[in-house]
């Protein structure tokens, strides 16, 4: 599944996170201050639950619940490639390793949940009453969206050209859509241009962690 269709008008408030990195304490700490409540609100992901920080499976673990969505982002993949197809160094290059260290119960849950991974969609499509919200976790590698376009699906999950050009005060915004949510490059705020907004802000590595809230 490419494409995931979300009615805004299912939830209450809803908000997207920036990239998580198994920082899940600090995740919980900032829905609780914004009085989140998992009857009524919607939680949205950019993708990257897992990798580098303190606790991946935890991060995992929100997969399960009915309040909580996410597109794949980079490390997502790794993971995939690493348990499917045996492509292990270059996931523990890039902050796998927490995952070869897990033994018994915890192992063979945590290797579940990772390779349900593999159902969640490259690109979110959040239908408000007015308008379209995009979520993805690096890029929208297209001038204009639409949904269920065939894209070059490397570039959603791994692509740095838009984000690199705009913080060279070059490129433009995406028709299409009312927003654009991103994440993957890690920067100290979040950057908004036009109707993009990137918003890991490196949690992981002690910046703040980035939520913003759509609905």
């Amino acid at each position: 599944m490419n494409y995931q269709f979300l009615r805004g008008d299912n939830w209450r408030h809803i908000w997207v996170v920036g990239d998580l990195h198994g920082c899940r304490a600090q995740l919980d700490a900032a829905l609780q201050a914004r009085h989140f409540d998992t009857d009524e609100d919607l939680l949205i992901s950019v993708g990257d639950l897992i990798d580098r920080g303190p606790d991946s499976p935890g991060c995992l673990d929100l997969l399960q619940q009915p309040w909580f969505r996410a597109v794949r982002g980079n490390h997502e993949e790794m993971a995939l490639a690493a348990i499917n197809h045996n492509e292990i160094l270059h996931w523990m290059m890039n902050g796998g390793e927490w995952f070869w260290q897990l033994q018994g119960s915890a192992l063979i849950s945590t290797r579940h949940a990772l390779k349900r991974c593999a159902e969640l969609p490259l690109v979110l499509h959040l239908q408000r009453e007015n308008d379209i919200v995009v979520i993805a976790h690096a890029d929208y590698p297209a001038s204009h969206y639409a949904w269920e376009h065939e894209l070059d699906w490397q570039q959603v999950m791994w692509g740095r050209n838009r984000i690199n050009h705009l913080m060279q005060g070059e490129g433009e915004g995406i028709a299409g859509a009312q927003a654009f949510y991103f994440g993957h490059t890690p920067l100290q705020r979040p950057l908004h241009r036009a109707n993009l907004h990137y918003i890991d802000t490196g949690a992981v590595f002690g910046n703040g962690l980035t939520l913003e809230q759509l609905q």
